[in-house]
């Protein structure tokens, strides 16, 4: 489909030419912007790049619309609940300006068709993500394509926009991001203390093992090799294959009626049982309590009556008990748990609960549940999913939209913080946590759209200068910060490797052929490779490392893969080939693999390298992260005068930070040496490598004394890198000043 001018209808642009020029509003008609992602952020960066001006719209989302977004998604009303994102959002979006054209995918951008070709057919990349895993592939495939990217995110009342161009500013993987939380799986199966520990047992371990696939024991094995308890790591084991019975039950008709009894049973009570036969286990912490299902269901169950092993009594200690014998499982519970059956409401055919009559009602998600609603749902939930497997579905497996798991994970999760004597979550709690649901707020997401747009403006009129990393903060006086925008990190293996585009046919390409047509020769290119038939050029042979993301292809000592097909390594179009340099003389080179054209003779070859092909930059070995400390002087040591020196406040409230532990890839070190007339001059090295510029080093030549510079000029100088000499005669110590 072809773009209209936006001056079709003079009048829609006026304003925007005013404020924008009219040839920036001119290009705008023709630009192909690629937007993923359909949710918060995405309906309104949707709403805003339509208005505008963008003439050419891909709208990419993998997920449904749910009842929960509709208070801030607002392209989206009730009638649209479980229907595409990306569809319903075209549908509404597109009457806002006739002029603009949406081609909206309902996808997953990692699907091997979103290649880099593909890529490249955008001028600009806008990223609406809300999971870490999408957001740096979609970095990966930015950098290798060449296309600038606009990487923005909100969590509540905080937000942040970062334009991520290759070779101008650092990409998304440049900065380590904070590792996701784990746990101990000896704690998630057998010792929970936390209620987050129960949802994650009850998500990520009850919910698979019954209704999932089989567990393989890897998870435990694991566990083993990390010195984890071995005593609980075989008793572990025995419950994997008892497991076995219940997931037969809950899979046959004959057993059905008893098959949520069978598991409640096996998970609540007989493991339990098991677990209290180890006492030593149980020597520093509370123990556990089975639970009874008759008792629970009748209303009778009570923690001070319940057995445990060996005829002991199974009785809260510590912080677990009351007074009144009652465990203590939060202070925020409305719920008694002596007195079930009068505190808990009516419980339908399915398992759902109505509102207790202890005056805990409220809204359904957000109440909480008894011991008897949450064996209600425990029961219903089972039933429904049992049903589903019987009809067909081979697996099921958790989604914060799937009421039937959410259901099961919640009635699971708090029946075990019962037994645990911990303190339970309501439903909308344990879809927040299990779901990893980031609080989103309608105005957080409008503000961010909206710099989303100033900076892609940024970004295709190619004012490089004015890009900023904007960051929404907590400071009412100062609510946006704007941070200049900082150079590749030297070390980054994402945006660092030099990049090329293949075009193959896995199933008819070995390995050996990819790797040997990319490296060529190391003669001078002196014919064109599309014909398949080119191999000028390159780096020459050499001793490589092969490697698909984290796997490895081949390395010089085992070649077993080389004359493998691609395909049948795993490593199709979308994935990328990387080649690593054995002897780090020259730098990384990432294949990226893509389709042959639509046109290409079945007879011709199944390989089309590129033209000229690919000659790496020389490796450079980059100094270590942490600098070294210069020694002090016997004067200084005598003194105990410390070489650490503070880098200068800015007037825009940055802070300064000493030269302790590893600073950032291009920290900075001043030194400064006397001239042939006496006078300093400050030279500033910065270790790393921008855009091909290699280490610089810049002097202060001819800088003003002291108290004759302007503030501005001094300003101006230190975000160069120049540091300006206390008058002609000063002296500084070669030490580290790191700014962040």
């Amino acid at each position: 489909m072809v773009g209209s001018s936006p001056h079709k209808n003079p009048g829609r642009y006026r304003h925007a030419e005013a404020i924008l020029g009219k040839d920036l509003v001119d290009r705008l008609a023709d630009t192909k912007v690629l937007l993923v992602g359909a949710g918060g952020i995405g309906c309104e960066l949707l709403k805003n790049i339509v208005l505008t001006g963008f003439g050419h719209i891909t709208l990419l989302d993998l997920d449904t619309i749910d009842l929960s977004n509709l208070n801030r998604q607002f392209l989206f009303k009730k009638k649209d609940v479980k229907q595409s994102k990306a569809l319903v959002a075209a549908a509404t979006a597109g009457p806002f300006n006739p002029n603009a054209h949406i081609y909206p995918i309902h996808g997953n951008i990692k699907e091997p068709q979103f290649d880099i070709e593909w890529f490249k057919g955008f001028d600009i990349v806008l990223n609406a993500l809300d999971n870490l895993d999408a957001r740096r592939h979609v970095n990966k495939m930015c950098m290798a394509a060449g296309v600038p990217l606009i990487e923005s995110g909100t969590a509540g009342y905080l937000g942040q926009v970062q334009p991520l161009v290759k070779d101008r500013t650092e990409c998304f993987d440049c900065v380590a991001k904070p590792t996701p939380k784990s746990f101990p799986v000896c704690t998630i199966r057998s010792t929970p203390s936390q209620p987050i520990h129960c949802i994650v047992w009850a998500k990520s371990y009850l919910l698979p093992q019954l209704f999932g696939e089989d567990e393989d024991g890897s998870e435990l094995d694991e566990a083993e090799k990390h010195g984890e308890n071995a005593q609980e790591i075989a008793t572990l084991r025995k419950e994997a294959l008892a497991y076995k019975a219940v997931r037969k039950a809950l899979r046959s008709p004959a057993t059905s009626a008893d098959a949520a009894r069978m598991a409640f049973q096996k998970v609540f009570n007989t493991d339990i049982l098991n677990l209290l036969s180890m006492s030593d286990m149980w020597r520093t912490r509370p123990k556990p309590t089975p639970l009874d299902f008759d008792l629970i269901q009748n209303g009778a169950f009570s923690f001070l009556t319940q057995p445990a092993a060996a005829g002991s009594s199974a009785s809260f200690t510590g912080s677990h008990a009351l007074a009144n014998g009652v465990a203590d499982l939060s202070v925020d519970d409305s719920s008694s748990i002596a007195g079930t059956s009068a505190a808990a409401g009516s419980t339908g055919a399915d398992g759902s609960t109505s509102a207790p009559a202890n005056g805990g009602g409220g809204l359904k998600d957000q109440r909480r549940l008894s011991l008897q609603d949450n064996l209600a749902m425990f029961i219903g939930s089972a039933d429904r999913l049992a049903a589903r497997l019987r009809a067909g579905e081979d697996t099921i497996g958790f989604d914060k939209d799937d009421d039937d798991t959410l259901d099961f994970v919640t009635a699971s999760a708090n029946l075990r913080a019962f037994a645990y004597g911990i303190g339970r979550k309501t439903r909308w709690e344990v879809k927040e946590m299990a779901g990893n649901i980031i609080p989103a707020i309608a105005t957080t997401n409008a503000i961010v759209a909206g710099v989303i747009v100033l900076q892609a403006l940024h970004v295709l009129r190619r004012a490089w200068k004015d890009l900023r990393n904007v960051h929404l903060q907590f400071k009412p006086a100062v609510p946006l910060s704007t941070i200049r925008m900082c150079a590749p990190n030297p070390r980054c293996g994402v945006c660092r490797d030099m990049y090329v585009c293949v075009r193959v046919d896995p199933a008819r390409v070995t390995l050996r052929e990819l790797v040997e047509g990319i490296l060529g020769d190391g003669e001078r290119e002196s014919q064109s490779s599309e014909d398949g038939d080119g191999g000028k050029g390159g780096t020459g042979p050499r001793d490589v490392s092969v490697y698909e993301d984290k796997r490895v292809l081949a390395d010089p000592d085992w070649e077993d893969n080389m004359d493998r097909t691609l395909e049948s390594l795993g490593a199709g179009r979308g994935k990328f080939v990387t080649i690593v340099d054995e002897e780090e003389q020259v730098g990384t080179v990432a294949v990226g693999l893509a389709a042959l054209p639509p046109n290409h003779p079945q007879d011709a070859p199944a390989l089309i390298l590129p033209s000229p092909l690919p000659v790496p930059p020389k490796f450079i070995k980059l100094p270590p992260v942490t600098p070294a400390s210069p020694e002090k002087t016997p004067a200084q040591a005598l003194a105990g005068t410390s070489l650490k020196r503070r880098a200068p406040t800015d007037d825009d409230g940055i802070i300064a930070i000493d030269d302790e532990g590893s600073g950032p890839p291009d920290a900075k070190r001043v030194k400064v040496g006397g001239g042939p007339n006496g006078h300093g001059h400050a030279h500033v090295h910065t270790h790393g490598r921008s855009a091909g510029n290699g280490n610089r080093k810049a002097r202060a030549a001819g800088a003003p004394e002291a108290g004759q510079e302007s503030p501005s000029k001094r300003r101006r100088l230190e975000e160069d890198g120049l540091v300006l000499l206390e008058g002609a005669g000063g002296r500084m110590v070669d030490d580290v000043i790191e700014i962040e």
